[in-house]
C-alpha cells in the first residue's frame, strides 16, 4: 500500500487567450466514440452565462447532445466575489453533484448553511432548495455535473448531502497493491443513485490492466498529474485540468507513469434497466 497521501490539488482553469504567435495544433478531438477537450480550450471567449447567476462564467464540458454525452452535462463554474445564486437550478427534475476546486463558497442547503473550500462536495436531489453564494474575496471554482434523475416507483430520493474528499475513504481495487484507488461518495449498494460522481486515483505506475468496456458513459476530468489514456483504439497522452468523454462501451484503459500521482473526477450513470425504446 502506497504511503500516506499527499495533500490533493485540484486544476482550475483561468482562462484568457493564446498569443497571436502560438500554434493552433493542439490534442483536442471530437470522435463519434469519445472527445478529448484539452485544458488549453477552456478559454475567455468559450465561457457562457446562466439566468439567476451573479457575477458567474462557466465552461460547459459536456451536455446532452446526438453523438456526445447521453446522460448528463458538466460545467466549470467560476463564481466571482460577491456572485452566486438563489435561483441556482431551474429544473426540477435535475439531480447534481457540486465539487469545489478552488476559493471558498456558501452553499444553503434546506436552510442550513454548509462552508465549501476546495475537496467539498455536495450531492443535491431533485427539488432540492439550494443557493450557492460567493462571500469571499477571492475568486472560486466548481465542478457541477447534472443529470435528469430517472426516478422508480417504489424507490425514495436520494437524500441530499454534503461531505469532503478528506472524509471520504479510497478504497483499493482488487489485486492493485493500492495503486488504483476509488473514493466513492454515494453507497455504491444504494440503488437510489442513478449515478455515481467519485475521484480515481493511480500512483505512478498504476494502471487499469484490461480495456474496460461497459454501459456506463463516463466524464472524467484530470484533476492532478498525467497519465497515457486508451480511448477507443487510441492512446492519448492526457494531464491535469483535461476533460475526456467516453460513449458507452467505448474501451478504455490507463496506465499512469508519474512522475506524480493521477487523478480525475469521474462520473458514470448506474442503477437503472436499458431503455428499450429510443
Amino acid at each position: 500500500m502506497p504511503s500516506e497521501s499527499p495533500s490533493p490539488t485540484y486544476y482550475v482553469p483561468r482562462g484568457g487567450l493564446p498569443g497571436q504567435t502560438e500554434l493552433t495544433t493542439d490534442r483536442a478531438v471530437f470522435t463519434q466514440a469519445y472527445a478529448v477537450l484539452p485544458r488549453g480550450t477552456m478559454r475567455d471567449i468559450v465561457t457562457s452565462l446562466l439566468p439567476f447567476w451573479e457575477g458567474t462564467r462557466l465552461w460547459v464540458i459536456a451536455r446532452p447532445l446526438s453523438g456526445f454525452a447521453e446522460t448528463f452535462s458538466q460545467y466549470i463554474v467560476e463564481v466571482s466575489p460577491g456572485g452566486g445564486s438563489d435561483r441556482p437550478e431551474l429544473d426540477e427534475g435535475a439531480e447534481g453533484v457540486l465539487f469545489v476546486v478552488d476559493g471558498a463558497l456558501t452553499l444553503t442547503l434546506e436552510g442550513t448553511e454548509h462552508a465549501l473550500e476546495p475537496g467539498s462536495y455536495a450531492f443535491l436531489p431533485p427539488g432540492a432548495s439550494w443557493t450557492l453564494h460567493n462571500r469571499s474575496e477571492e475568486t472560486a471554482t466548481f465542478h457541477w455535473v447534472r443529470k435528469a434523475y430517472q426516478r422508480v416507483p417504489g424507490l425514495d430520493l436520494p437524500e441530499a448531502f454534503v461531505t469532503h474528499e478528506r472524509d471520504v475513504e479510497a478504497g483499493a481495487m482488487p489485486d492493485t497493491d493500492g495503486v488504483w484507488r476509488t473514493q466513492r461518495f454515494a453507497d455504491p449498494t444504494d440503488v437510489r443513485h442513478d449515478m455515481h460522481v467519485n475521484i480515481v486515483t493511480f500512483e505512478p505506475g498504476g494502471a487499469i490492466p484490461f480495456p474496460e468496456t461497459h454501459v456506463m458513459e463516463h466524464g472524467l476530468y484530470v484533476l492532478e498529474g498525467k497519465a497515457m489514456y486508451l480511448l477507443n483504439s487510441d492512446w492519448v497522452e492526457v494531464q491535469a485540468g483535461d476533460f475526456m468523454w467516453l460513449r458507452a462501451f467505448c474501451p478504455q484503459a490507463c496506465y499512469a507513469g508519474g512522475p506524480g500521482r493521477f487523478r480525475y473526477l469521474l462520473y458514470k450513470d448506474v442503477n437503472r434497466h436499458a431503455a428499450l425504446t429510443l
